[in-house]
């Protein structure tokens, strides 16, 4: 019985490695209880976009106070969709966007 055991967790992780499941969350070097996964924007202007709309939902759904209105939502999902857009906010760019606007202030353009 041991034995089949271990030769059925031996197949099912070889059959893992040939078919790549698992692959969509990848873990957290700074923290590891979290993973990371991989988000595809074509711009920062589409970044901003996708912010945006992620807060406009939020908003829609915390003023919404109809219950089968379509944006109301439990208090866990705006939640969810706050920590998102947090996430999303490109913090080091905003940043560069400072030095740029300080360097055109002090050329005068």
């Amino acid at each position: 019985m041991k034995a089949e055991h271990k030769e059925s967790v031996t197949e099912f992780l070889d059959l893992m490695s040939k078919i790549k499941y698992f692959t969509k969350l990848k873990p957290d070097n700074k923290n590891s209880n979290l993973f990371k996964t991989e988000l595809k924007i074509a711009s920062y202007t589409e970044l901003n976009l996708l912010v945006s709309d992620l807060l406009k939902v939020s908003i829609a759904a915390l003023k919404s106070d109809a219950p089968d209105s379509s944006a109301s939502a439990s208090g866990i999902n705006v939640l969810l969709l706050l920590e998102i857009a947090l996430q999303l906010l490109p913090d080091a760019e905003i940043e560069i966007l400072d030095e740029l606007h300080k360097l055109h202030l002090k050329l005068g353009v």
